[in-house]
């Protein structure tokens, strides 16, 4: 990694740059089409995950969406309420509470889904598939120099 005193090149910002606005757009284009539905940007996130790791703790779904342990809990409680979740006690662990969907969240989560699915082929139309697959290579070697060394 470069240190601090180092100059980005032009191409190095430009990409930074785009890559900031497209996420932010996505993210925007996104909360927009879920709060149709009656959901939060958040809430929306959580289903998905939810849905893809089952057997998931708050703690583990905390870290997932990248938010503490109390903010968790507040959207938890609130999708409770709405009769999205379910919690209960894992064995062994009275503190720890493993999360479920109910069958409400599942249709919630299918329509989240057909978005994200509408979303990516708009986002993505006349795109060549050899670029994608560059750029899905480069975003994932950014991932991996940004995690932490061991």
């Amino acid at each position: 990694m470069r240190s601090m005193g180092d100059t980005q090149s032009g191409f190095e910002r430009s990409f930074l740059t785009e890559l900031t606005t497209a996420g932010r757009r996505l993210r925007t284009l996104f909360d927009g089409l879920v709060r149709q539905r009656g959901l939060t940007l958040s809430r929306a996130r959580a289903l998905l995950h939810l849905s893809r790791c089952p057997a998931i703790n708050q703690t583990e779904l905390a870290s997932l969406l990248e938010v503490e342990g109390p903010t968790v809990v507040r959207l938890l409680d609130g999708m409770e309420k709405n009769g999205l979740i379910e919690r209960s006690a894992i064995d062994g662990d009275r503190r720890a509470k493993q999360i479920s969907l109910t069958p409400a969240a599942r249709h919630q989560v299918e329509g989240i889904e057909k978005i994200s699915g509408e979303i990516g082929r708009d986002v993505l139309r006349e795109i060549d598939p050899a670029e994608l697959e560059i750029a899905i290579r480069v975003l994932r070697q950014m991932i991996r120099n940004m995690e932490p060394a061991s």
